[in-house]
């Protein structure tokens, strides 16, 4: 039996659990973890240059290659700084497991130095977590956090280690499988329930498939295109979703919600079934709940029974995994002819009236050409990182995703300062190019990490849309609040061309199209990480947009 002391427990779980990559920041806590990670083999740590970067970077590794991310953070302002990335993962069901150091266990509650309650304050922000109260405890409770990471509704778990436990020594026993009584995520979806969805389908006049998160984290993608292509049935992909369907695909409508596509959001409105495929029914899709999907029955398929029937009433709840019950749905699916064929005339009407389209100008750049270009000029294999904000809604309305794990985005929480640190994760998960779309505003916010990229010679591009606001709220003040542009105005700016080289990168700024694409053309080529600031429309606004608390269908649409 080996005797190891916490820290190499740590090393040894980590090896275990095949972790490759570790993001992180050292403090006095974590002292005796960080002095183990020096001498161990089994992974590469990132020093980011902050804590919730380091989050974020595990969570845009944990996206792009359907693996735990895991950092390593110290008690106090390390862990109150790491919060953001356990909220934002756990908003968007990605596997991590944090392990943060803590004060030695005699100093626990007398407000020792660089003390807080991390358990107590990351309680809301994940699935599980974890005091380790003696070394006894420690080699299962990291074979639990990773179990719980990754199964079921993946999301993120806290495991707080107080500096002591890190140094004591005891017997490492690992176990290769484990059983939690009081956890026991249902894995296969019920046979009868699946029938009674398959009637359903087949008894349906104007049936659509409403794709969400849960698709990427099944890995039904392949699945779903199937039923797809089968059924003749349309889609609308969530924010989370893009890519589960290609794009050309003329069954996609495109994405649903608040910034979705005229059609999407009227076919959801005007269906008699929703087949719910790993979505929960969030605020941005339904709109008013009162009026959202009135005449639908709904099929609702999700790993998580807590999210069905949370927000909407359903007729066919499925608990199982995503990708096991499709592939029970095309077992049992006979479709015969095209008994869908005038629903989708009547959708192509509403493809035609309102398509997602811009007004061009060669005066002013527009961030909507800015992304076609970019989807035309990337390589396919290439994944795109985005910050929150308008930018973030015109590359869902306007880049051509085509495959799951694609796009890495905040979608539940809405982080600024996302984009950067997750796309710098995924630079470490992949040899694809890897494109971060931010705003001027989300830009700032974790610029830092340039400094991580350059140390560690790996390339992002950082597209800035810049229009000198911020620009989603600015848009909302247009709208709803008679044009007080309150801080919003962003128009005092740094040269963030000078600051990406001060890091050591290559930085371009585009005023006009032959300059962006020249720009493109060159950070492709570039062996550092690169920023090109992009001067777009300063008011330009994401549309269509339905306004908070009114129905889907109730649209602004110019």
């Amino acid at each position: 039996m080996k005797k190891l002391n916490g820290s190499q427990m740590i090393s040894e779980a980590l090896k275990h659990e095949g972790v490759s990559v570790v993001f992180g920041y050292p403090g006095g806590a974590a002292l005796n973890i960080y002095d183990e990670t020096y001498k161990q083999e089994y992974f590469t740590h990132i020093l980011t240059r902050h804590e919730q970067a380091a989050l974020h970077a595990a969570d845009g590794y944990a996206r792009v290659s359907g693996e735990v991310g895991v950092a390593f953070v110290t008690s106090g302002p390390g862990f109150t700084n790491a919060i953001t990335g356990l909220a934002t993962a756990y908003a968007d069901s990605i596997p991590l497991v944090l392990i943060s150091g803590q004060v030695g266990l005699p100093l626990i509650g007398t407000d020792a130095f660089q003390e807080i309650d991390a358990v107590g304050i990351s309680r809301p922000c994940v699935k599980h977590n974890f005091l380790v109260k003696s070394i006894e405890e420690l080699p299962l409770i990291l074979k639990q956090a990773f179990y719980i990471a990754r199964s079921g509704r993946p999301g993120p778990v806290h495991v707080d280690i107080p500096k002591d436990v890190t140094a004591a020594v005891g017997d490492f026993i690992y176990p290769s499988e484990i059983k939690m009584q009081t956890y026991k995520p249902n894995i296969k979806g019920h046979p009868n329930q699946i029938k009674k969805a398959c009637e359903a389908i087949l008894s349906s006049k104007k049936p659509i498939a409403y794709i969400g998160g849960g698709a990427v984290s099944s890995g039904a993608s392949d699945e779903i295109r199937k039923f797809i292509q089968t059924t003749q049935i349309p889609a609308v992909e969530t924010l989370m979703a893009l890519g589960v369907l290609t794009s050309v695909n003329p069954l996609n409508l495109a994405m649903v919600g608040m910034h979705g596509s005229y059609a999407a959001n009227m076919a959801l409105s005007e269906a008699d079934l929703i087949i719910c495929l790993g979505a929960r029914f969030d605020d941005r899709v339904t709109g008013k709940l009162s009026e959202f999907a009135k005449n639908a029955k709904i099929i609702h398929i999700d790993i998580d029974p807590s999210s069905i029937g949370k927000i909407v009433s359903v007729d066919y709840p499925i608990v199982g995994d995503l990708k096991n019950v499709m592939i029970e749905i095309n077992d049992r699916l006979e479709i015969s002819g095209d008994p869908f064929a005038t629903w989708r005339e009547q959708i192509e009407i509403y493809k035609k009236l309102h398509p997602l389209s811009y007004k061009d100008s060669d005066e002013v750049l527009k961030p909507q050409w800015v992304i076609e270009k970019m989807g035309q000029m990337l390589p396919k294999e290439s994944i795109i990182a985005t910050d929150v904000g308008q930018h973030q809604m015109w590359v869902a309305q306007f880049f051509p995703f085509n495959r799951p794990r694609q796009l890495l985005t905040s979608g539940g929480l809405g982080t600024m300062g996302y984009g950067l640190p997750a796309a710098m994760g995924a630079a470490w998960a992949s040899d694809a190019p890897v494109i971060a779309v931010s705003g001027d505003g989300g830009f700032l916010m974790n610029i830092q990490e340039l400094m991580t990229l350059v140390a560690n010679k790996k390339r992002v591009i950082n597209i800035i849309l810049n229009n000198n606001f911020l620009g989603m709220v600015r848009q909302w003040q247009t709208f709803f609040y008679d044009e007080r542009y309150s801080n919003t105005d962003l128009s005092i700016q740094p040269d963030f061309v000078k600051i990406c080289e001060g890091f050591g990168g290559k930085g371009f700024v585009a005023t006009t199209k032959a300059e962006f694409e020249s720009a493109l053309a060159a950070a492709l080529e570039c062996e550092s990480v690169s920023v090109i600031e992009v001067k777009i429309d300063r008011f330009e606004n994401v549309l269509p947009m339905v306004p908070a608390g009114a129905a889907i269908y109730n649209m602004i649409l110019e």
